[in-house]
C-alpha cells in the first residue's frame, strides 16, 4: 500500500477521534452547567488524585494517604449517587470512538509498549485494496466453494509442464494460499507472487 493512502486513512482517523472527543466535551459542558455540584466533585477528585500521587512519590506517612483515600471514597460515593439519579455512568465520560480497541488511532499498544496495527485499520486497508482489484462475489467465489474436480487428473509433462496432474497442482496451490492467509500477520511469512500472461491461469511462486 502506498504511503499516501495510509496517510489519508490516518487523517480520516484523526478527524473521527477529534470529533468524538469534541462531542464528549460539549456533552460534559451541558451536563456540568445543569449540575454544578457534579462538576465540583469531579474537579475536587482530580485534585485529590494529584495530591495522592505526590504523597506516594514523597513517601509520606500512611496516615496522610489514608486521609486522602477516605476523602476520595466519600466523593466517589457522592458522584455515583448523582450519576445514578441522572441515569448516567462512568462510560458516559468516555469519547464514543468508532473503534473501542484503538480509540480511533489505528494502532494498539501491547503490554511491552510496542504498537501494532489495529484490526479496524487492517480492514480499512483491505477494503480499499479490495475495491481496486475487481474481485467478484466473495460470498460465492471463495475457498469454501472451490471445486477441484474441475481440474484434470491427467499427468502430462509435455502439456502441463509438470510432473503432477492439474488437480494435484491446484490442491497444492490452495494449501499454500490457505497457509499464507492463516499466517498473514507473521512477519516471517513469505509473500506470494502469481505470474503469467494475460488470460492465463497464473502460476504460484513462494
Amino acid at each position: 500500500m502506498q504511503n499516501s493512502t495510509l496517510k489519508n486513512i490516518l487523517i480520516e482517523y484523526d478527524k473521527k477521534r477529534t470529533y468524538a472527543e469534541a462531542e464528549l466535551e460539549e456533552k460534559k459542558k451541558i451536563l456540568f452547567d445543569n449540575n454544578p455540584e457534579l462538576k465540583n466533585i469531579i474537579d475536587t477528585l482530580n485534585n485529590l488524585y494529584l495530591e495522592k500521587s505526590k504523597i506516594i512519590l514523597l513517601n509520606n506517612t500512611k496516615k496522610k494517604l489514608d486521609i486522602i483515600n477516605k476523602k476520595i471514597m466519600d466523593l466517589k460515593n457522592k458522584k455515583n449517587i448523582i450519576l445514578k439519579n441522572l441515569n448516567l455512568n462512568e462510560s458516559d465520560f468516555i469519547p464514543n470512538y468508532s473503534c473501542k480497541m484503538c480509540n480511533d488511532t489505528g494502532f494498539i499498544q501491547n503490554e511491552n509498549g510496542l504498537s501494532s496495527m489495529c484490526s479496524c485499520l487492517k480492514q480499512k486497508i483491505f477494503d480499499i485494496n479490495y475495491n481496486k482489484c475487481n474481485i467478484g462475489n466473495l460470498d460465492k467465489e471463495n475457498f469454501e466453494t472451490f471445486n477441484d474436480n474441475l481440474y484434470s487428473d491427467e499427468i502430462n509433462i509435455e502439456k502441463y509442464n509438470s510432473k503432477v496432474s492439474p488437480r494435484e497442482n491446484i490442491k497444492n496451490i490452495k494449501k499454500i494460499c490457505n497457509n499464507f492467509i492463516n499466517n498473514f500477520d507473521n512477519a516471517d511469512e513469505k509473500n506470494l507472487l502469481f505470474t503469467g500472461n494475460t488470460g492465463l491461469r497464473k502460476n504460484i511462486s513462494f
